[in-house]
């Protein structure tokens, strides 16, 4: 507890110092990209505890993209883009999958292509979140060194076609972190590792010059009511794992004064400005 508390007084010190806006007037810019959408059928299996029991949710799954004078970063990737070309979706066990427009047509309203993405994060690396990975493989893979083993662990390859979506990251030029990584070196982009979800599961930190303080959750809550409830999903890799991150993170946001973006909350991403305005 000592040791996290004075992580957290020395980032907290680090971030009243930083300033998103930067010395040629750029400032660093967060676009939500709607990467599909998960009518999730049963919501039980997001509580260890017992509840939503008979319980729907209709899921948004972004991508975001942040625009640095350094370079820009993509995080999480979505589903693959392929489900574009299904109105109809994809049932997937319990989830109804669809996409209705491709990542790379929204990257190309901002005359970009994946080779004009530098780096490359993700939260975790479950197929929702990975789903368009192989397009980047130009692109730095910034990854908990955790995350990284979990992905590449040989249960992981014998799903082939899971492990497709991704493969090629494995020879990406590679950055691997344990607890937190500033991407651009200042404050503005900073990865943050809060485990239990998948063993290297990561939130991402945003210091915009406008909006301030930005988290954005990945998988930490699913829904708004998971975060109120401080509901595990079945199956997480650590529960326990997971309700202290779960204390660490709600530390850090009152402590920043931080906005929470739940990345599969709909009314978190349809509050966001849509693409291809950003929020800055």
């Amino acid at each position: 507890m000592v040791k996290f508390m004075l992580k957290l007084v020395a980032a907290m010190a680090a971030l009243i110092n930083v300033t998103a806006a930067h010395a040629d007037g750029s400032v660093v810019k967060l676009y939500a990209l709607d990467c599909g959408t998960i009518n999730m059928m049963d919501l039980s299996m997001f509580s260890r505890e017992g509840k939503y029991i008979g319980e729907q949710n209709l899921a948004a799954d972004p991508c975001f993209l942040i625009t640095h004078p350094k370079g820009n970063l993509l995080w999480d990737t979505g589903l693959v883009e392929a489900l574009a070309d299904m109105p109809e979706g994809l049932i997937n066990g319990p989830f109804h999958l669809k996409v209705r427009t491709k990542l790379t047509d929204q990257l190309a309203q901002l005359n970009l292509t994946p080779a004009d993405i530098q780096y490359l994060s993700i939260s975790h690396s479950h197929f929702d979140h990975l789903g368009n990975a192989k397009l980047f493989p130009g692109a730095t893979f910034i990854v908990n060194e955790k995350e990284r083993a979990h992905m590449f662990r040989d249960e992981a390859r014998a799903d082939a076609q899971a492990f497709s979506a991704y493969a090629v990251l494995e020879k990406a030029k590679t950055v691997q972190f344990a607890d937190d990584y500033d991407v651009f070196g200042d404050g503005t982009v900073v990865i943050k590792s809060l485990p239990g979800h998948t063993p290297g599961h990561s939130v991402l930190l945003l210091q915009l010059a406008n909006e301030g303080p930005v988290f954005l959750t990945g998988d930490l809550y699913h829904f708004t009511a998971a975060r109120q409830n401080r509901t595990v999903p079945k199956f997480n890799t650590d529960p326990e794992a997971t309700l202290a991150s779960m204390d660490d993170f709600e530390v850090m946001v009152d402590a920043a004064g931080a906005r929470v973006v739940i990345q599969h909350e709909k009314d978190d991403f349809d509050g966001l400005p849509k693409f291809p305005a950003y929020l800055d």
